[in-house]
């Protein structure tokens, strides 16, 4: 947001204007280009009466405007007489008139000439002057909070808005850029009190009340967030970046359908990211409608080349554990193919361990056998993939196979738990109780399990009824 900073307490230039290009002089300048900005700070400058009014406000008695001495008003006039004809020029003139000992009126005008020409950062070194020789300059402070603002300088800018607060300048504008400034900071509990009150000046502006429901949604309060942008969405239902943090209100209250309708909204504008349909596909896949789900991650990945694939790898892991294989292959196969080569190693394991479960989970013994087998020769260390193919063979009636592999996972600490209790479930098939007993015990040592003490339990006591 840029705004023409005043040159007199009564009179402004046209607000939001672009700032006028110093280098060119179009003498017939189209409507709307900063030729045609600069000319309409020359028609002001030109009208006799507003140079006359313009100076006697200068000395108006007033705590927060500096008094133009006698000795400079002509100074001034010449100023604004020049201003009128060419800007670029009284810009010049005015800066060499600009001295330690010069009225700070004098600095104010020139940072707001410099600013107008497009040199934030003099014009912040020009009202930063006037502050100093006039500490308590209103319009200095509060367009010098602007500036800095804009630059980034978001400190300097909290203490300049603040100070034009303080003497008497708090409108709503001013709120609402300390609003902003505060939320650039993460100081969501100031910025929400800054942009209360710019709403309190300025109910109708769209920019504060969006702030504000962006500073409750940081502080976690959803009911208030959604409410603020249900309003704000019924005035200007086209605005995507509205749907987005109503949808997130939603999540946060978890109502995932209303959040699921705001994505849909989106979507329906045109205005779908790969982050929005994947976060519209994730309550897909709660909701249980996994067709709609795995159609709508393909179209996430449509969206753009080069995106990660984690989400939709996680989606597709959780599909085939919530009993949808089918869906979760269809996607599987789709992430393989968009991410062809670029995939580092760990996640390319991943998605063949994702495949053999994928194949188990639909029958497919074989195949899944040979994709794990595939992994382990690759890495013979791979504790997933032992544990994945030595169930294989317990299943298939190969305990001898079964247990070699849970063995060798039982060598690793991160696996030893999970595979000492498969490797006892394979000895308790085959009726070998007394030995399954130790290796149940030590995997509780390590890892204690309310379902594997009752199992525990079910074959000590099988055992004592044996020793009767």
């Amino acid at each position: 947001m840029k705004r023409i900073l005043l040159l007199s307490l009564a009179y402004t230039l046209p607000l939001f204007a672009e700032p006028a290009d110093p280098s060119a002089h179009d003498p017939k300048p189209a409507p709307g280009s900063p030729g045609a900005t600069r000319a309409a700070v020359m028609q002001i400058f030109a009208d006799p009466d507003f140079r006359k009014r313009a100076i006697e406000n200068f000395n108006i008695s007033s705590d927060l405007e500096p008094k133009l001495p006698a000795t400079e008003k002509d100074a001034f006039t010449k100023i604004a007489d020049l201003a009128a004809t060419d800007v670029v020029k009284a810009y010049f003139e005015l800066k060499s008139m600009v001295t330690a000992d010069s009225s700070a009126v004098f600095d104010f005008t020139l940072g707001s000439i410099a600013y107008q020409l497009n040199r934030p950062n003099e014009a912040a070194k020009y009202l930063e002057s006037a502050t100093r020789k006039f500490p308590n300059y209103l319009r200095a402070y509060k367009n010098l909070g602007l500036i800095q603002l804009q630059q980034g300088r978001t400190d300097d800018a909290i203490k300049s808005l603040t100070r034009s607060i303080e003497l008497g300048g708090g409108d709503g504008n001013t709120f609402g850029l300390l609003g902003t400034a505060y939320v650039s900071k993460e100081n969501f509990v100031s910025a929400e009190g800054a942009f209360r009150n710019a709403l309190l000046l300025q109910p109708t502006t769209p920019e504060w009340k969006l702030g504000l429901a962006r500073c409750i949604f940081r502080q976690n309060k959803y009911a208030e967030a959604v409410s603020l942008m249900n309003d704000l969405i019924e005035r200007q239902p086209d605005k995507p970046e509205f749907w987005l943090l109503l949808a997130s209100a939603h999540l946060g209250l978890k109502e995932p359908i209303a959040a699921a309708t705001c994505y849909e909204m989106i979507d329906r504008l045109g205005k779908s990211t790969p982050d929005t349909l994947t976060s519209l596909a994730d309550i897909y896949i709660q909701e249980s409608n996994y067709p709609l789900a795995v159609e709508t991650y393909l179209r996430a990945l449509d969206l753009k080349p080069g995106q990660k694939i984690d989400r939709p790898l996680r989606a597709a892991e959780v599909l085939n554990g919530k009993g949808a294989p089918a869906e979760a292959g269809i996607l599987l196969e789709r992430l393989k193919i968009y991410a062809g080569n670029n995939i580092d190693a760990d996640k390319k394991k991943k998605m063949l361990k994702l495949e053999a479960k994928i194949a188990s989970a639909q029958g497919k013994t074989a195949e899944s056998a040979a994709v794990l087998e595939q992994i382990l020769k690759e890495d013979p260390l791979d504790g997933d993939a032992l544990l994945l193919l030595g169930q294989h063979y317990a299943k298939s009636n190969q305990p001898e196979k079964a247990i070699f592999l849970f063995e060798r996972a039982e060598g690793m600490e991160q696996f030893e738990a999970d595979a000492k209790v498969r490797h006892a479930q394979v000895l308790v098939t085959a009726g070998k109780y007394d030995e399954a007993v130790p290796l149940l015990k030590r995997a509780q040592e390590i890892k204690a399990r309310d379902s594997i003490a009752r199992y525990l339990e079910q074959i000590e006591r099988l055992l004592k009824t044996r020793a009767k």
